[in-house]
């Protein structure tokens, strides 16, 4: 067994004191699990396991993306175990952490400056135009997270799972937006199953883009682009909630002391909307959710800072 092998088969647990009183149950899938801490792994295998099958992908090629850190630290993740060159463009807007362990992998990072350290759509857009321009140069492979639709197969056996694991009794999906890949994988996955399951997105309140609402900056590492992605798909979404980045990053804490679940700031996100929606589906509901990645990536931050 290789380590990429080992992607994927994450547990899922029952939230018991962070719960709605006479609200579903809500469930969490631990995907920090995955080797590299973060659900992206599940993308990042795909994406590259397909474009080594159909030939965008060649032994000696370098691949390139841009990132804000998880999938950066999958797809280096993958390059090493494959044995490919790997070029990041990233940001001081992510965490130190993610950059270290993306360069502890063997990447070759690129740092785009960002106002404030806040997620912008011009910070993306300007990430996105300096991995163009490395792309253009020869025997490279851009992986393209944003337009990349095999990064939403990547993401089919996490609905199976989901499915096998509460045992077809899945009333609700909620989860927080970045390209889009996510979300739209199980989603596809749980509705070939059942088409009543809810699909609930959640998005940054101080960005609500999917809602109809204005960009802003946010501190949501990973989710919130700024403007609609475009592996976007409405139509298998049922609603979308936006949580303040303040809340989130309150929830995150909470999950660790009371939960003693240890996750990231698009995780606390993911809980707040999920809680929303068990209140309002009621006793002998069941919601799932996910923990997105390891809050270890997350330590240089203020998040588990405050008090």
């Amino acid at each position: 067994m290789n380590v990429l092998e080992a992607v994927g088969n994450t547990s899922l647990v029952l939230l018991r004191r962070i719960a709605p009183a006479n609200g579903a149950a809500l469930f969490a899938k631990l995907e920090w699990e995955n080797p590299s801490g973060s659900m992206k792994d599940r993308m990042a295998r795909a994406v590259i396991e397909r474009a080594e099958a159909d030939g965008r992908l060649k032994p000696g090629h370098t691949v390139v993306e841009y990132t804000g850190g998880s999938t950066g630290t999958s797809l280096a993740q993958v390059c090493a175990a494959r044995g490919y060159r790997i070029r990041i463009v990233t940001s001081e807007a992510f965490s130190q952490e993610k950059r270290d362990h993306m360069a502890a992998l063997g990447a070759e990072l690129t740092l785009v400056p960002a106002e404030g350290g806040l997620t912008t759509k011009k910070l993306i857009l300007d990430m996105v135009e300096v991995a163009r321009g490395l792309a253009a140069e020869p025997n490279t492979f851009w992986t393209n997270q944003l337009e990349n639709h095999d990064a939403i197969a990547g993401y089919h056996a996490l609905g199976e799972e989901i499915w096998t694991q509460m045992e077809g009794r899945v009333d609700a999906f909620v989860h927080s937006v970045g390209t889009a890949a996510s979300i739209r994988g199980v989603a596809a996955a749980l509705k070939r199953h059942t088409s009543d399951v809810r699909i609930v997105a959640v998005e940054p309140g101080e960005s609500p883009v999917l809602g109809g609402g204005q960009p802003g900056p946010h501190k949501i590492e990973g989710v919130g682009i700024g403007y609609v992605p475009p592996l976007w798909d409405a139509s298998v979404v049922d609603e979308v909630i936006a949580v303040p980045t303040a809340d989130a990053k309150a929830m995150a804490r909470r999950l660790a002391r009371e939960e003693a679940l240890f996750a990231g700031t698009s995780s606390g996100a993911n809980v707040i909307a999920a809680l929303q929606v068990a209140e309002r589906l009621g006793a002998g509901a069941r919601v799932a959710t996910l923990m997105c990645d390891s809050g270890l990536k997350y330590l240089s931050t203020d998040v588990y800072r405050q008090a």
